[in-house]
């Protein structure tokens, strides 16, 4: 036992001391220091005579100082030892190229692909090295003759990436279906493939290659996992009706749920496609099987009567919301459709008290922890609507005692910090946000930075925080939708506090609320000084991002749009803006791939 024991330990040591020096020479190699990483790779090799990769790193250390003689010695020898390192050939190969020996390099690269014929297994090293000098045309060589050599080798991953970056779309496509087919786990990761090459456009090479391929095998096989990624193609082009087409398909084939119908309808609606919406939803309504998906497909509806409303439809979608109360009950089966409906009520039909009123009745139902929370954190946002502030304040502090460890109560926390806000007590609200900066939550995390960088800015610059008084004033109105009430606010703050601080914020909230009522030149404008004036300054990337999407989508300049998407690319590489600027750029720059 004592002599494994030491064994054991000694084992430990040297595995330890060999990954310091591969460490070590790792970082000569990457610093330039080619003969230090050399020397340190050459003990270690001959140390270590199997380990590949501390031989593949004294080769090219050697090769960075230009000891093409000594490169080709060592293959060769290894080449000719007890052991098959058919990969080495690529080695030896890509050594001629670096001394312009095509005719050799080519000649060896051959022979690395000639050993498949001696053992298909060979296909995964020898590709592999084929990949590391981008040598494409030869590993695709080499990966397919390995297939045919052995029919249960599968290259399929390895060949769709090299297909995509060769632009062959159609051998890629079908490379990635292929590895689906066999594995249909695989099925999300492939569209994440897929959406480096479709676009929005369904004119796009890549997509259309791609719905070609899928008919195809619809019509040879006709398995669902096709009407499946038909149908994500569709969503990706907006085309819900067909998507729905093909959802309906999945349905009538397996008849087992509607969750695909109903997912599709969320995302039809959050898109504004609200006749694709309706015409899904009445489809999840009628084939319900149980109250529960009846009940559900329904609140989807109401949504959607919400979203399009105008004031002269507003007391028939109250008679809708009673009638659906009446049939499903006001009890904790229906506490979302209630949060609904007095949603509606407060900030839409002007009927606040009645709203809190049944919330708080509501409150009293015997709901779990979680409905309680979300009934309480609904009727608490009323209450700040209604500017009845220490009320509000009352009941998420509650919701943070009920539900501690959900992301609700850090919500909750926020809320309190923005109420505490809007009454000017600002020093409890950035107690508030100072531990919310670390919320598990990335979203309320970047919305307490936000507005904690917000007080703490106008703070320091005026100790009355007569400027910030007014903007958090107007940024209740704004709240509250009372949008002409907060651009005179805001008209006030430009007009008063020129220079200070605040302005491009006050410029940045009237610029939305423009946005928000159409009124898109004075938004267009807004957008454009703090472009002018701030191009430092946190907004600037905003003010570009907006003004992209006002010229791409309400003013129809698309040249314009570019250039502000291009703005974003080559000056706020840190913009949260930056991934989707680089993708609208391209679109507008007529890319056939992402």
């Amino acid at each position: 036992m004592r002599n494994f024991l030491l064994i054991l330990i000694l084992f430990v040591v040297t595995t330890a001391s060999f990954s310091q020096s591969d460490a070590l020479a790792k970082n000569y190699f990457e610093q330039g220091e080619f003969e230090k990483a050399l020397r340190i790779y050459e003990k270690l090799s001959e140390q270590n005579p199997y380990r590949m990769d501390f031989f593949l790193g004294m080769v090219e250390a050697n090769q960075q100082l230009e000891n093409f003689s000594k490169v080709e010695s060592l293959l060769n020898e290894k080449l000719n030892g007890s052991r098959n390192y058919p990969q080495l050939y690529v080695e030896l190969g890509y050594n001629y190229s670096l001394q312009n020996k095509t005719e050799l390099a080519v000649e060896n690269y051959h022979k690395a692909i000639e050993t498949l014929d001696l053992n298909p297994n060979f296909a995964y090293n020898v590709g592999a090295a084929f990949q590391k000098y981008s040598l494409l045309d030869e590993a695709v060589t080499t990966y397919e003759k390995g297939m045919s050599l052995n029919d249960k080798m599968d290259f399929h991953s390895q060949l769709a990436r090299i297909y995509g970056e060769q632009g062959q779309l159609e051998k890629m496509f079908d490379s990635y279906i292929k590895i689906i087919e066999r594995n249909l786990s695989f099925k999300s990761s492939a569209q994440r493939y897929f959406s480096q090459y479709i676009t929005e456009d369904s004119n796009n090479e890549a997509n259309q290659i791609l719905r070609r391929i899928l008919l195809q095998r619809s019509q040879q096989n006709p398995d669902v996992l096709y009407n499946e990624l038909l149908s994500w193609l569709f969503i990706q082009q907006k085309e819900y009706k067909k998507a729905f087409v093909q959802e309906k398909a999945i349905y009538k084939r397996l008849g087992v749920e509607l969750r695909g119908i109903t997912e599709l309808a969320y995302i039809a609606i959050a898109d504004e496609d609200y006749t694709s919406g309706r015409e899904i939803v009445s489809y999840l309504i009628e084939n319900s099987f149980t109250p529960q998906s009846r009940l559900q497909g329904n609140q989807i509806l109401m949504q959607m009567e919400v979203k399009t409303a105008t004031p002269k439809g507003y007391a028939d979608i109250e008679k809708k919301f009673e009638s659906l109360l009446e049939e499903f009950g006001r009890g904790r089966e229906t506490y979302l459709l209630q949060i609904d409906y007095n949603n509606f009520l407060a900030f839409q039909n002007n009927k606040k008290e009645q709203a809190i009123k049944n919330l708080k009745a509501l409150a009293k139902e015997p709901l779990s922890a979680y409905q309680e929370a979300r009934v309480k954190m609904e009727l608490a946002d009323i209450l700040v609507f209604d500017e009845k502030f220490n009320e509000a304040l009352i009941y998420y502090s509650q919701i943070q005692k009920k539900v501690q460890s959900d992301v609700l109560a850090q919500e909750a926390r926020f809320k309190v910090a923005r109420t505490s806000y809007f009454k000017g007590d600002f020093d409890w609200a950035q107690v508030q946000l100072d531990v919310l900066k670390k919320s598990t939550s990335q979203l309320i995390a970047n919305d307490a930075m936000e507005l904690s960088l917000l007080i703490s800015d106008n703070t320091m610059e005026d100790s009355t925080q007569t400027a910030l008084k007014k903007y958090a004033r107007a940024d209740l109105l704004a709240f509250q939708k009372k949008n002409s009430e907060a651009i005179s606010v805001l008209d006030d703050i430009l007009s008063n506090h020129k220079g200070e601080k605040i302005e491009d914020e006050a410029l940045f909230k009237q610029g939305k609320i423009f946005e928000k009522i159409g009124e898109y030149s004075r938004a267009e404008s807004n957008y454009s000084k703090i472009i002018e004036f701030y191009s430092d300054d946190i907004l600037a990337d905003d003010a570009h991002f907006h003004l992209a999407k006002i010229y791409e989508e309400k003013l129809e300049l698309p040249v314009k749009a570019k250039e502000h998407y291009e703005a974003i690319i080559f000056n706020y590489a840190d913009s949260i803006y930056f991934i989707e600027a680089r993708k609208k750029y391209r679109t507008l720059r007529g890319d056939a791939i992402n």
